[in-house]
């Protein structure tokens, strides 16, 4: 016992006032363990399977998110107080530096703020499809700074979580299972209203994604310019991979359109030259020859 304790109370290093010693290295690693340990039994109580019926698991990660960044703050405090650094006294000391990184780092605070607001509130979770400035995004994590997505590409996007919080996001997965999308087309003057209005139903509850034909509609939405503009609307599970449903169902109308003989106008321009300007014309073209 005697050699353990002479050994644990070996001085490694000492700065000033300030001296670690072997046991300092031990208690640190201990509390790291001890952190991992126990964010681990943590993890695993909400992430078992006969809770995650009872907890939703975007819920669920939520709270782990918050539980794992309060247990890694209080276990950095008593590494702190573990080398001798006094907390209160370390932060009481260094306000006016605080308040610098503070300015220097206000995005990145109301970043973090914001995250914390996210898991928290849980009105955003991992799965859900949310549209952010036009983008269709399908969030797989949501950090303390930054959450991340993946697009309809495929691609993974770093949000920084105050563009969640303070701009205008549609969070589609607050919907029911289902919902409603529209698709706008024009059709020539003179086409027959009732066969493009079944044709359009028609062609959109053919594709295999759209469900409840009776809820499917099309409308004559306008006399256009130069079109009859009709639209379209149906119910869809696939909200991510919409673009591609909607895609496939514009060649089923397409198809159908020149089944039916009906024609989807295009923009058409009259060029008339006034008298004044023929004559010159013509000496150009004189000249030409």
């Amino acid at each position: 016992m005697e050699i353990l304790r002479e050994f644990l109370e070996f001085e490694l290093i000492r700065v000033g006032e300030y001296k670690i010693l072997v046991y300092t290295l031990v208690t640190i690693l201990i509390i790291f363990l001890i952190t991992k340990l126990i964010l681990g039994l943590i993890k695993k109580t909400l992430f078992r399977k006969r809770k995650i019926n009872e907890f939703d698991k975007g819920n669920a990660y939520a709270l782990f998110q918050i539980i794992r960044y309060v247990i890694w703050v209080v276990a950095v405090g008593l590494v702190l107080e573990t080398i001798g650094i006094k907390v209160t006294v370390l932060i009481a000391g260094s306000a006016a530096l605080l308040v610098g990184i503070g300015l220097g780092l206000q995005q990145t605070f109301n970043d973090v703020l914001s995250g914390i607001i996210l898991l928290s509130e849980k009105s955003i979770k991992i799965d859900d499809i949310l549209e952010i400035d036009g983008d269709i995004v399908k969030m797989q994590s949501i950090g303390l700074r930054t959450s991340k997505g993946l697009n309809t590409d495929d691609i993974s996007i770093i949000i920084p979580n105050s563009l969640i919080t303070t701009n205008k996001v549609i969070n589609w997965s607050h919907q029911t299972k289902k919902t409603r999308f529209r698709i706008d087309v024009g059709v020539a003057y003179g086409s027959d209203v009732d066969l493009v209005i079944n044709t359009l139903e028609d062609s959109a509850f053919e594709h295999p994604d759209t469900s409840d034909r009776e809820l499917t509609e099309a409308r004559l939405v306008n006399f256009g310019n130069s079109s009859l503009d009709f639209q379209v609307l149906f119910f869809s599970k696939n909200i991510f991979r919409i673009n591609k449903v909607k895609s496939d169902i514009r060649r089923i109308i397409n198809k159908k359109f020149i089944e039916n003989n009906i024609s989807i106008p295009f923009p058409q321009m009259d060029l008339n030259l006034k008298s004044n300007y023929t004559e010159p014309l013509k000496k150009i073209k004189n000249m030409k020859t």
